[in-house]
Protein backbone atom coordinates (compact mmCIF):
# COMPACT_ATOMS: atom_id res chain seq x y z
CA UNK A 1 0.00 0.00 0.00
CA UNK A 2 1.24 3.27 -0.88
CA UNK A 3 2.23 5.54 2.44
CA UNK A 4 1.04 8.91 1.93
CA UNK A 5 3.99 11.68 2.39
CA UNK A 6 3.00 15.07 3.75
CA UNK A 7 1.02 17.43 1.55
CA UNK A 8 -0.85 20.77 1.26
CA UNK A 9 -4.41 20.59 1.42
CA UNK A 10 -4.71 22.65 -2.17
CA UNK A 11 -3.55 18.90 -3.83
CA UNK A 12 -5.09 16.09 -1.73
CA UNK A 13 -6.39 14.74 -5.60
CA UNK A 14 -3.04 15.14 -7.48
CA UNK A 15 -1.67 12.84 -4.76
CA UNK A 16 -4.66 10.32 -5.17
CA UNK A 17 -4.53 10.67 -8.52
CA UNK A 18 -0.40 9.51 -8.25
CA UNK A 19 -1.64 6.68 -5.52
CA UNK A 20 -4.10 5.47 -7.83
CA UNK A 21 -1.54 5.21 -10.97
CA UNK A 22 1.35 3.45 -8.54
CA UNK A 23 -1.22 0.99 -6.94
CA UNK A 24 -2.22 0.06 -10.39
CA UNK A 25 1.55 -0.22 -12.32
CA UNK A 26 2.15 -1.95 -9.39
CA UNK A 27 -0.55 -4.96 -9.72
CA UNK A 28 -0.90 -5.09 -13.27
CA UNK A 29 2.35 -3.47 -14.92
CA UNK A 30 2.37 -0.43 -17.66
CA UNK A 31 -0.10 -2.23 -20.37
CA UNK A 32 -2.83 -1.96 -16.93
CA UNK A 33 -2.46 1.61 -16.92
CA UNK A 34 -5.65 3.57 -18.37
CA UNK A 35 -5.79 7.22 -17.54
CA UNK A 36 -9.77 6.72 -17.08
CA UNK A 37 -9.11 3.83 -14.83
CA UNK A 38 -7.35 5.99 -12.51
CA UNK A 39 -9.38 9.05 -12.74
CA UNK A 40 -12.21 6.84 -11.90
CA UNK A 41 -10.87 5.13 -8.91
CA UNK A 42 -9.81 8.54 -7.35
CA UNK A 43 -14.04 9.26 -8.07
CA UNK A 44 -12.85 12.54 -10.53
CA UNK A 45 -13.69 12.68 -14.48
CA UNK A 46 -10.58 12.23 -17.14
CA UNK A 47 -11.03 16.41 -17.13
CA UNK A 48 -10.01 16.45 -13.60
CA UNK A 49 -6.71 13.69 -14.28
CA UNK A 50 -6.07 16.10 -17.09
CA UNK A 51 -6.52 19.42 -15.45
CA UNK A 52 -3.53 18.02 -13.16
CA UNK A 53 -1.57 15.53 -15.45
CA UNK A 54 -1.91 16.84 -19.28
CA UNK A 55 -0.43 13.75 -20.13
CA UNK A 56 0.00 10.49 -19.40
CA UNK A 57 3.79 11.41 -19.38
CA UNK A 58 3.20 13.48 -16.84
CA UNK A 59 1.42 11.18 -14.45
CA UNK A 60 3.97 8.79 -14.66
CA UNK A 61 6.33 11.63 -13.68
CA UNK A 62 3.87 11.94 -10.91
CA UNK A 63 4.67 8.46 -9.63
CA UNK A 64 8.54 8.53 -10.15
CA UNK A 65 8.68 11.43 -8.12
CA UNK A 66 7.13 9.36 -5.27
CA UNK A 67 8.94 6.65 -5.71
CA UNK A 68 12.07 8.59 -5.05
CA UNK A 69 10.69 10.15 -2.25
CA UNK A 70 10.73 7.33 -1.27
CA UNK A 71 14.19 6.02 -1.69
CA UNK A 72 15.35 9.69 -0.39
CA UNK A 73 14.13 9.02 2.49
CA UNK A 74 16.71 6.48 2.95
CA UNK A 75 19.77 8.99 2.44
CA UNK A 76 20.95 11.67 4.41
CA UNK A 77 21.39 12.37 7.93
CA UNK A 78 24.18 12.92 10.26
CA UNK A 79 27.26 11.21 10.71
CA UNK A 80 29.84 10.02 8.24
CA UNK A 81 30.00 9.19 4.61
CA UNK A 82 30.62 5.64 5.83
CA UNK A 83 27.42 5.75 8.05
CA UNK A 84 25.39 7.27 5.16
CA UNK A 85 26.25 4.50 3.13
CA UNK A 86 25.46 1.66 5.68
CA UNK A 87 22.30 3.20 6.22
CA UNK A 88 20.87 3.60 2.39
CA UNK A 89 22.11 0.01 2.41
CA UNK A 90 19.61 -0.49 5.66
CA UNK A 91 17.10 1.43 4.28
CA UNK A 92 16.95 -0.43 0.93
CA UNK A 93 16.73 -3.33 2.77
CA UNK A 94 13.83 -2.29 5.03
CA UNK A 95 12.11 -0.98 1.78
CA UNK A 96 12.29 -4.33 0.06
CA UNK A 97 10.34 -6.42 3.09
CA UNK A 98 7.63 -3.50 3.65
CA UNK A 99 6.87 -1.82 0.26
CA UNK A 100 8.16 -4.86 -2.38
CA UNK A 101 5.42 -2.87 -4.82
CA UNK A 102 7.95 0.12 -4.62
CA UNK A 103 10.34 -1.96 -6.30
CA UNK A 104 7.61 -3.75 -8.51
CA UNK A 105 6.97 -0.48 -10.12
CA UNK A 106 10.09 1.15 -10.93
CA UNK A 107 10.98 -2.58 -12.09
CA UNK A 108 7.89 -2.18 -14.38
CA UNK A 109 9.21 1.46 -15.25
CA UNK A 110 12.38 0.31 -16.54
CA UNK A 111 11.74 -2.46 -18.61
CA UNK A 112 8.87 -0.59 -20.30
CA UNK A 113 11.94 2.68 -20.58
CA UNK A 114 13.85 0.27 -23.07
CA UNK A 115 10.88 0.30 -25.41
CA UNK A 116 9.46 3.71 -25.06
CA UNK A 117 12.08 6.97 -25.18
CA UNK A 118 10.14 9.34 -23.37
CA UNK A 119 9.60 6.86 -20.42
CA UNK A 120 13.45 5.70 -20.61
CA UNK A 121 14.40 9.81 -20.11
CA UNK A 122 11.99 10.04 -16.85
CA UNK A 123 13.45 6.73 -15.60
CA UNK A 124 17.10 7.21 -16.60
CA UNK A 125 17.20 10.83 -14.60
CA UNK A 126 16.43 8.83 -11.35
CA UNK A 127 19.27 6.44 -11.84
CA UNK A 128 21.31 9.18 -12.98
CA UNK A 129 20.52 11.31 -9.41
CA UNK A 130 21.20 7.80 -7.54
CA UNK A 131 24.87 6.86 -9.60
CA UNK A 132 25.89 10.63 -8.76
CA UNK A 133 24.61 10.15 -4.75
CA UNK A 134 26.78 7.32 -4.70
CA UNK A 135 29.51 8.85 -6.31
CA UNK A 136 29.71 11.42 -3.73
CA UNK A 137 29.99 9.22 -0.13
CA UNK A 138 31.91 7.02 -2.04
CA UNK A 139 34.66 9.31 -2.68
CA UNK A 140 33.78 11.05 0.58
CA UNK A 141 34.29 7.71 2.22
CA UNK A 142 37.84 6.74 0.80
CA UNK A 143 38.77 10.09 1.39
CA UNK A 144 37.85 9.72 5.07
CA UNK A 145 39.80 6.48 4.76
CA UNK A 146 36.61 4.12 5.13
CA UNK A 147 37.21 2.36 2.17
CA UNK A 148 39.84 0.89 0.28
CA UNK A 149 42.30 3.81 -1.30
CA UNK A 150 42.10 2.30 -4.47
CA UNK A 151 38.37 2.11 -4.87
CA UNK A 152 37.08 3.46 -8.40
CA UNK A 153 33.94 5.40 -6.86
CA UNK A 154 32.39 5.79 -10.65
CA UNK A 155 32.73 2.13 -11.50
CA UNK A 156 31.72 1.29 -8.07
CA UNK A 157 28.63 3.25 -7.69
CA UNK A 158 27.45 1.85 -11.58
CA UNK A 159 28.02 -1.35 -9.91
CA UNK A 160 25.80 -0.94 -7.13
CA UNK A 161 22.97 0.38 -9.10
CA UNK A 162 22.91 -2.06 -12.15
CA UNK A 163 23.38 -4.66 -9.64
CA UNK A 164 20.59 -3.87 -7.29
CA UNK A 165 18.07 -2.84 -10.03
CA UNK A 166 18.48 -6.25 -11.87
CA UNK A 167 17.96 -7.94 -8.36
CA UNK A 168 14.93 -6.28 -7.74
CA UNK A 169 13.48 -6.77 -11.27
CA UNK A 170 13.85 -10.58 -11.16
CA UNK A 171 9.83 -11.63 -10.54
CA UNK A 172 9.71 -12.62 -6.53
CA UNK A 173 12.70 -12.17 -5.69
CA UNK A 174 13.41 -13.94 -2.29
CA UNK A 175 14.29 -12.59 0.83
CA UNK A 176 17.24 -14.80 1.25
CA UNK A 177 19.00 -13.61 -2.53
CA UNK A 178 17.90 -10.18 -1.81
CA UNK A 179 19.63 -10.17 1.35
CA UNK A 180 22.71 -12.23 0.05
CA UNK A 181 23.13 -9.10 -2.82
CA UNK A 182 23.61 -6.80 0.00
CA UNK A 183 26.05 -9.04 2.26
CA UNK A 184 28.10 -9.39 -1.50
CA UNK A 185 27.87 -5.67 -2.21
CA UNK A 186 28.87 -4.43 1.22
CA UNK A 187 31.64 -6.70 1.20
CA UNK A 188 32.92 -5.00 -2.15
CA UNK A 189 32.61 -1.46 -1.13
CA UNK A 190 34.41 -2.73 2.20
CA UNK A 191 31.67 -1.76 4.85
CA UNK A 192 31.18 -5.12 6.59
CA UNK A 193 34.76 -6.23 6.44
CA UNK A 194 35.87 -2.90 8.33
CA UNK A 195 32.55 -3.65 10.54
CA UNK A 196 33.33 -6.80 11.46
CA UNK A 197 37.07 -6.02 12.34
CA UNK A 198 35.53 -3.18 14.49
CA UNK A 199 33.47 -5.77 15.98
CA UNK A 200 36.10 -8.42 16.84
CA UNK A 201 38.23 -5.56 18.26
CA UNK A 202 35.51 -4.87 20.77
CA UNK A 203 35.02 -8.37 22.17
CA UNK A 204 38.69 -8.66 22.57
CA UNK A 205 38.72 -5.44 25.05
Amino acid sequence: MIKRQATTPAEPRKDALVAAAYQILATRGFEGLRTREVAAAVGVNIATLHYYFPHKEDLIRGVVAYAMGRFRGTLGGAGSAEDQLRAHFRGLRRLSGDEPELFTVMAELAIRGVRDPSLRKIVGGTDDAWRAMLRTLLRRARDEGAVAEDLDPDGMAAVIVATLKGTFMLPASEPANVERTFRQLETLVGLRSKRTATASGRAKR
